[in-house]
């Protein structure tokens, strides 16, 4: 190689001066005091972030739920130690162990689940079509709203007399009153989230060519899912609420008849099971909706 050559390849590519200042790779990563290069924890602090605030944010509402329980129960026996008329939880768990291994826990539950499960489920599968209606043509709107808002009026209980008279005292007037109950709850959500959808959504839905089935499949449907979700969830309380009231119609069995029934031997503890049973199976069945709701509302943004 020339010189020339040489100087010109210095010139493209010069050497670094050596000197007493820190070189390149001492700059890129600095040293600590006792002289080890520090490593660069910033990505690794980054990293494993994200993972922690998960892990956390899933188990301490978990926690706080074991933490409201275990208080909750200690206010219930200090109250029944301080001369309440209610029982000591070791009472209510002995009459439970009881009444389940008689089996008559068992049967009650399964009269009263299956009662709830047949008239929120016939509930839910006409107040939801029926607000769709409701919400996406006002002639079936101006003609159903008005006796929605009435029935709405009267509490469902108020219905049990005609509901006897009319259907006999079997399983029927129990149902209707349970059904009445989740479908007057659910439709009014049904048609609130139809009518809030979006109607930026639906007119840039049109400009693209959507005709009225596509956009509402596509559109209204997504949208108004929540809305749905929610009322069904208020539906399944209003359909336990209620349950009590519609096993006094001639029921043999059933948590709110054994309740009805141990009221009149002032059975504290066989009522407090009762309620606890109700209680566990209403809230089991409202976790399974809303887990549904967050799988099928995965879009939406969530605090």
């Amino acid at each position: 190689m020339s010189v020339l050559d040489k100087r010109s390849a210095d010139q493209r590519h010069p050497r670094p001066e050596k000197g007493p200042g820190p070189s390149p790779e001492a700059e890129a990563g600095d040293t600590t005091a006792g002289g080890a290069a520090a490593p660069d924890t910033t990505a690794e602090a980054a990293k494993p972030a994200p993972e922690r605030s998960r892990s956390g944010g899933r188990g301490l509402p978990l926690v706080l739920n074991a933490v409201s329980v275990a208080l909750g129960i200690a206010l219930w026996w200090a109250l029944a130690s301080a001369g309440f008329k209610l029982p000591t939880p070791p009472e209510v768990v002995d009459r439970a162990a009881t009444l389940i291994s008689d089996g008559t826990l068992a049967d009650d539950a399964l009269a009263s689940l299956t009662r709830v499960l047949i008239g929120f489920a016939l509930g839910t599968a006409v107040a939801v079509p029926v607000g769709f209606l409701m919400g996406w043509y006002g002639i079936l709107r101006g003609l159903i709203e008005p006796w929605i808002q009435f029935f709405r009026t009267i509490p469902p209980l108020a219905i049990i007399p005609l509901a006897v008279v009319a259907m006999g005292i079997d399983e029927t007037p129990k149902i209707f009153v349970i059904f009445l109950a989740a479908f007057l709850a659910c439709v009014i959500s049904t048609f609130q989230g139809v009518v809030n959808v979006d109607r930026t959504l639906i007119n840039a839905a049109r400009v693209l060519g959507a005709g009225d089935a596509t956009i509402f499949a596509r559109v209204v449907v997504p949208a108004s899912t929540p809305f749905i979700l929610v009322g069904m969830r208020v539906g399944l309380g209003s359909a336990w609420a209620t349950l009590v009231a519609a096993e006094l119609i001639a029921a043999q069995e059933g948590l709110g008849y054994r309740m009805q029934n141990a009221q009149l031997y002032y059975d504290l503890p066989t009522i407090f099971v009762g309620l606890i049973s109700i209680g566990i199976l209403g809230l089991l069945m409202d976790r399974v909706l809303l887990l549904a709701e967050r799988r099928l509302t995965r879009w939406q943004e969530r605090r």
